[in-house]
């Protein structure tokens, strides 16, 4: 070694000039460039979205129940729009609302309590299943008819989500580390969602059916959480987007 070059020992109180110019020069750049480093972050995140999951309040709803494919309930809008809203109905935890339960209700006017669930465009109610009843009282909602629309046939590349985390039981509820309770969710009959994500614009949800129109929890668990490709016949039925497909016909895509 160069008997010239500065030598410096950790218990030294003082650093010769050289490598003291040199650290405080490393330091100053740290200092310049941690903010700038935070905010670049920050910026390429992906946004987890603005769900909610409204925890211990409980609210009653009136509306006309259907019970096919998953039950939902059809709410009336405001303004006396000829196009109901659509809420998911599911049961508290991990499990959906079991149709043949509710055989009876179907079609009719009922209230029940529950508490919001809600994503976007998409709101789903956690039903306490002993409140659902049949209303005294009707309303308009009885006139209000919901045929299904067909939107024609279509291929579709998205992610498989449980509804009741995504929409905003857990955030974000998606992707492969929600994998084993999103299985957990659509084998108790949360109703499965096809994700699909716009560069352009906001996502959309179509609910997953069988070619017949019949639920399809089992037949999906094992590529939920994953990119997948559908080809089926997409429908609507008030704000409510079907996709129709047997799950043999699921393709694993790349998103």
């Amino acid at each position: 070694m160069n008997t010239s070059d500065e030598f410096y020992i950790g218990w030294q109180n003082q650093a010769p000039k050289g490598i003291g110019s040199h650290v405080r020069k490393a330091v100053f750049l740290l200092m310049m460039t941690a903010p700038l480093l935070s905010v670049v972050l920050v910026l390429t995140q992906r946004t987890i979205g603005n769900a909610v999951f409204e925890w211990g309040t409980i609210k009653t709803f009136s509306g006309i129940l259907r019970t096919h494919p998953y039950p939902h309930l059809l709410v009336a809008r405001p303004k006396s729009s000829s196009t109901p809203s659509a809420y998911y109905l599911v049961a508290p935890f991990k499990f959906g609302l079991k149709p043949e339960a509710l055989a009876a209700l179907e079609g009719k006017q009922v209230l029940l309590k529950g508490t919001l669930i809600y994503r976007g465009n998409q709101t789903m109610i956690e039903t306490l299943p002993e409140s659902l009843q049949l209303a005294t009282v009707p309303s308009q909602m009885n006139t209000f008819a919901t045929p299904n629309e067909n939107l024609g046939r279509q291929t579709l590349v998205g992610e498989i989500v449980d509804s009741k985390c995504y929409l905003g039981v857990m955030n974000p509820g998606q992707l492969t580390p929600h994998r084993a309770c999103a299985v957990r969710c659509i084998s108790g009959g949360i109703p499965p969602v096809l994700l699909v994500r716009s560069k352009t614009g906001p996502p959309m949800y179509f609910l997953l059916v069988s070619g017949d129109g019949h639920a399809v929890n089992k037949e999906v668990l094992d590529m939920v959480a994953e990119p997948v490709q559908i080809t089926g016949e997409v429908e609507r039925q008030g704000e409510l987007l079907m996709l129709r497909a047997d799950p043999q016909t699921y393709r694993r895509a790349r998103l």
